[in-house]
């Protein structure tokens, strides 16, 4: 049976913050939009997700290290002969078969109602009593989700569509980040015991100019030759729209502004900032330009302290 703990790399006495942490940390280096050339990291980063899904919730965890289910949720049947599970004791196990041919198709198939008919009664192989399981549920059903960078600092709701065909609104948590995975409870598949869930995987899109840096969401802001050298004010575009900017005179390339709480929420409520880099334009073959500054030299030795 495949480890949980294994495929995290945790203790099995891990806590919730070390499961996550560990969850976090592969999910980004085995993300698949940074290894798109490495199909193994694709496997590797489902196994890592199923892994966390059974592991961050306490009822599931609970019941694999029981020995109950296995790391995809499905109740497991043990024969190995006098202990629990097995064909001596009397708590007789079932489990669920999907695509399983015969016996009701690719429904779950309880081998306790099975022995229980060709036997008789409610006992077992031992003449013990049956315990009754509950039934298990539906599978969950994973989904990946492209959020743009603009929404993903928003916070903005997105419109999903499940398997089923229906449409939700999906309201993204404070504190959102690339590989955050959100569980929708009884959005997955159909099952005895009711509906799995449904586990929707972040993924943030690139964006023409704007990009993530920690908190921040950063962007470089094109001027001209006039605008850097006199002064200006210069619409600036934010997650929440354009804002005027002020450019002071003598602006250089390179210089970053900063816009205070226009970058990404943080999970404690506050935002980060959005810092805007200068790039000055300089037109190429504009001859009154030249014009003007024929004769014209900098006095400063602006590489002095390079050494030259």
């Amino acid at each position: 049976m495949a480890d949980p703990y294994s495929i995290l790399g945790v203790a099995r006495g891990a806590s919730e913050k070390d499961i996550k942490s560990a969850y976090r940390k592969l999910a980004k280096e085995l993300h698949p939009d940074r290894n798109a050339d490495n199909p193994k990291a694709a496997e590797r980063f489902s196994e890592v997700t199923r892994a966390y899904d059974l592991l961050s919730d306490k009822d599931k965890r609970a019941r694999f290290d029981r020995g109950e289910i296995d790391i995809d949720g499905n109740p497991t049947m043990g024969f190995g002969g006098g202990g629990p599970g097995g064909f001596g004791g009397g708590n007789q196990r079932g489990f669920r078969a999907d695509g399983f041919e015969g016996f009701g198709g690719g429904e779950g198939i309880d081998l306790g109602d099975i022995f229980e008919g060709l036997f008789g009664g409610r006992g077992g192989f031992g003449g013990g009593t049956t315990r009754q399981r509950a039934a298990p549920k539906g599978g969950n059903v994973h989904y990946k989700l492209g959020v743009s960078l603009p929404d993903a600092a928003l916070l903005a709701t997105q419109r999903i569509t499940l398997a089923d065909g229906k449409t939700i609104d999906l309201k993204l948590p404070v504190g959102v980040e690339d590989g955050t995975q959100m569980r929708l409870s009884g959005k997955g598949e159909a099952g005895p015991g009711g509906a799995g869930d449904a586990l929707v995987t972040i993924q943030f899109q690139p964006h023409a100019f704007f990009r993530r840096d920690g908190d921040n969401l950063r962007l470089d802001l094109p001027i001209s030759l006039d605008e850097a050298v006199g002064g200006a004010k210069v619409k600036v575009p934010t997650a929440e729209g354009a804002v005027m900017l002020t450019v002071a005179p003598g602006t250089s390339s390179g210089k970053t502004l900063r816009l205070k709480g226009k970058g990404f929420s943080r999970k404690d409520g506050s935002r980060g900032d959005q810092l805007v880099t200068i790039e000055v334009q300089i037109p190429e073959g504009d001859e009154e330009l030249t014009r003007r500054l024929d004769g014209w030299r900098d006095p400063r030795n602006l590489r002095s302290r390079m050494g030259v």
